[in-house]
């Protein structure tokens, strides 16, 4: 091959690859919708300001993507990086509650469609607000979420319907949105 093959090759690789700039741009662009993912998934506002920069720094640093693909990377880097730190089981499912919330919860109270009310995922259990957040918010499949979170895709059932029970439950849910979350479960 040519030396001008070569480069010809190399430019339109460079076309398909998501760059460091493209990340950027996610990053920047995307950064509330970004953080807010990432604060879902952990609940602490300290870890997922850490999940949303290691996901940045992975992204930048990690594989070439697709470019077309890049938005999509940059949600499930935020998620690896969030599995990584919370370390989610499904046998957490069982435990009570935690009480404290951060102070902060307030200003990441309403999802984009008022569908539900963060203060409700959030007190979910650690398992169940990440199959939640994963499955019905982000469209991952149970495989995929089984995959990620090392677990069964019948303990990704399992978690995604005690979630949903819990937030149909929820004394934040509007009726409508509680009929809305118990036909889901049918």
């Amino acid at each position: 091959m040519s030396e001008q093959g070569r480069i010809q090759v190399r430019e339109k690789e460079g076309n398909v690859y998501a760059s460091h700039e493209d990340f950027h741009t996610i990053f920047n662009d995307d950064l509330k919708q970004l953080y807010q993912l990432s604060f879902l998934l952990t609940s602490d506002s300290a870890k997922a300001e850490r999940c949303l920069v290691s996901g940045l720094e992975d992204c930048v640093s990690g594989n070439r993507i697709f470019r077309e693909w890049a938005r999509s990377w940059a949600k499930r880097t935020i998620i690896q990086n969030a599995i990584r730190e919370l370390k989610p089981r499904p046998s957490q499912s069982n435990l009570p509650l935690s009480t404290a919330m951060p102070s902060n919860r307030d200003e990441h109270s309403r999802g984009p469609g008022g569908h539900f009310e963060i203060h409700a995922v959030l007190r979910l259990a650690d398992f169940d607000r990440f199959v939640f957040v994963m499955s019905v918010l982000e469209h991952y499949s149970e495989h995929d979420c089984a995959l990620l979170l090392g677990c069964s895709a019948r303990d990704i059932r399992e978690g995604r319907r005690r979630a949903l029970k819990e937030l149909a439950d929820s004394p934040h849910m509007e009726p409508s949105e509680s009929q809305l979350f118990v036909q889901e479960q049918k």
